[in-house]
């Protein structure tokens, strides 16, 4: 195998591979052509690959059954006043075996072999084509399917018709890819006179070029009188022999359906996902979620529990008489605050329909963003992709709020401490009241009374008592204070943790479905560049 044949089969490789990335987001029509190409490609090498497949083509009388007759040195393509002559495509090879197979493939039952021994027509298979302007549809089409098949096509024109609007028009022009495959004869040169003749071909030309024809070859033959039709043989023998008009068809095909998928695809810069529009698309699922609930419930938990274990006993009942908020929402609980019948998830209040217009109009702004420029196609898929798992999405962020570490237990260590200096100053309260309250109670019972102690001429039940008080209430002050900045420092923490659970569940759900998206289209346009070559 040869380094063309190599560069071909890899260009042929990533077609196969920009239709698979393309199908479903771009033109339909274009896509199917491109995959026609690639299993034209396979199959064409597959049939017979050391065969090299010329169709003459040509209209109405240009003559063209009777040059391949001459050419081939039969009567096989019938000639006959009736037009149009041709009916069926007609298939004819040389050498002991007919490539049937390859004819098979063709769609081609009418088919002869000339015998012979090796030659110059070994590896030919030489077509004769219906006439392309026959007032029959069956012949057209089998000219418009075959033309896309064969490796190589002679157009046979005639001094009248050269210039015919359904020739260049209807074919020509569109095959200009196919310029180095194809050869032009001007049959029926005898009908005119040498300078008529070169007038001809020079008009010819410039048609040809101004079409794109520039690498197409001319000739001029005349089937009657048999000019031409040695060099017309041997340029179909240099053909054959090189053995590269099958490559040169395929690499053609493939680099025209290159060209339209690139085309389909467009010229803009590479869409991706900008960093405002995803932290939108978090932050807004993260409200939608009820995140803000969350942080203002760890918030208020933390008020509530350390005002409970740091505030003064007697009015700390008054606290406990309002409810967790963490555990109203059904979070940071305890194994004893579980039911055994109850799934571990949340009792957050479901998103209204504000919250679902501020998600999709979230997830509208995010695959605007990433798809500006695209393709409608492949902007759809844009935006199925970033909705293929909305409808479990808000479970999915209730899951993630529910197994959120929000460190509302870390840093209560110093509660204890000033819980049990508020019980000692509780403590010195009754003591106080008790030697205050003592002596009375004992003169009424006949016993002894207890000695009186001064502190700067005031009782020290007196201090114990009013001191007891004040300082309780003083440090349930101080720890009200402390309780508060650790509530706002637990929120902020808290809400560090479930933006990183939203941001988790939203990189799964939607982003990453997206950038799967964005990344398939650049495969595509990869692997276009590497099938244009």
């Amino acid at each position: 195998m040869s380094a063309a044949d190599d560069q071909l089969g890899a260009r042929v490789r990533a077609l196969a591979g920009a239709v698979e990335a393309i199908d479903g987001r771009g033109t339909p029509d274009v896509v199917a052509k491109a995959k026609a190409v690639v299993e034209r490609a396979g199959e064409r090498v597959a049939f017979s690959g050391s065969y090299t497949v010329v169709a003459f083509a040509g209209a109405t009388g240009s003559g063209k059954s009777s040059l391949f007759n001459a050419v081939t040195g039969t009567d096989l393509a019938h000639v006959a006043v009736r037009r149009p002559t041709t009916s069926k495509a007609m298939g004819v090879s040389w050498g002991g075996q007919l490539p049937h197979e390859l004819l098979d493939w063709l769609e081609i039952t009418k088919r002869h072999l000339v015998p012979s021994g090796p030659n110059e027509f070994s590896d030919l298979l030489l077509i004769d084509l219906p006439d392309h302007d026959s007032t029959e549809l069956t012949h057209r089409l089998t000219v418009d399917r075959l033309v896309q098949l064969v490796d190589a096509l002679i157009w046979v024109v005639d001094p009248q018709k050269y210039a015919d609007a359904a020739l260049h028009d209807g074919y020509l022009k569109q095959l200009a890819p196919y310029a180095e495959v194809m050869l032009v004869v001007l049959n029926q040169a005898d009908r005119l006179a040498p300078a008529e003749l070169d007038c001809c071909l020079s008009d010819l030309r410039r048609l040809l070029d101004s079409e794109g024809l520039r690498a197409t070859p001319i000739m001029s033959t005349s089937a009657l009188r048999g000019t031409g039709i040695p060099e017309l043989r041997e340029a179909l023998a240099r053909t054959v022999a090189n053995k590269q008009a099958m490559a040169r068809r395929l690499s053609a095909d493939v680099g025209v359906s290159a060209a339209a998928l690139a085309t389909d695809l467009g010229g803009n810069p590479a869409p991706f996902v900008s960093d405002s529009a995803r932290h939108n698309v978090i932050r807004v699922l993260g409200e939608a979620a009820g995140v803000p609930v969350v942080v203002d419930g760890v918030r208020g938990a933390w008020r509530r529990r350390g005002a409970v274990a740091t505030g003064w006993p007697f009015v700390t009942w008054l606290a406990r008489l309002r409810p967790d908020p963490l555990k109203k929402l059904r979070l940071d609980l305890t194994p004893a605050d579980h039911s055994p019948t109850e799934l571990n998830r949340t009792s957050l209040p479901k998103a209204s329909s504000v919250q679902r217009a501020r998600v999709e109009q979230g997830l509208r702004e995010l695959t605007d963003s990433a798809a500006e420029g695209l393709p409608r196609g492949w902007a759809q898929g844009l935006r199925d992709a970033s909705r293929s798992s909305q409808s479990l999405l808000l479970d999915r962020l209730d899951t993630a709020i529910a197994g959120a570490d929000l460190t509302v237990r870390r840093g209560t260590w110093w509660w204890a401490i000033f819980g049990v200096l508020q019980w000692l100053l509780i403590a010195a309260v009754l003591v106080g009241v008790g030697w205050l309250f003592a002596n009375p109670v004992l003169g009424a019972m006949g016993l002894p009374s207890i000695p009186a102690v001064l502190w700067y001429g005031i009782p020290a039940g007196t201090w114990l008592l009013v001191g007891g008080v004040l300082a309780g209430i003083l440090l349930g002050v101080l720890g009200g204070a402390l309780v508060e900045i650790g509530a706002n420092s637990h929120a902020r923490a808290a809400r560090r943790s479930l933006d990183a659970a939203i941001a988790a569940v939203v990189t799964d759900e939607v982003l990453a479905p997206v950038q799967a998206e964005l990344d398939r289209f650049q495969r595509a346009h990869a692997a276009v560049r590497a099938a244009q070559g």
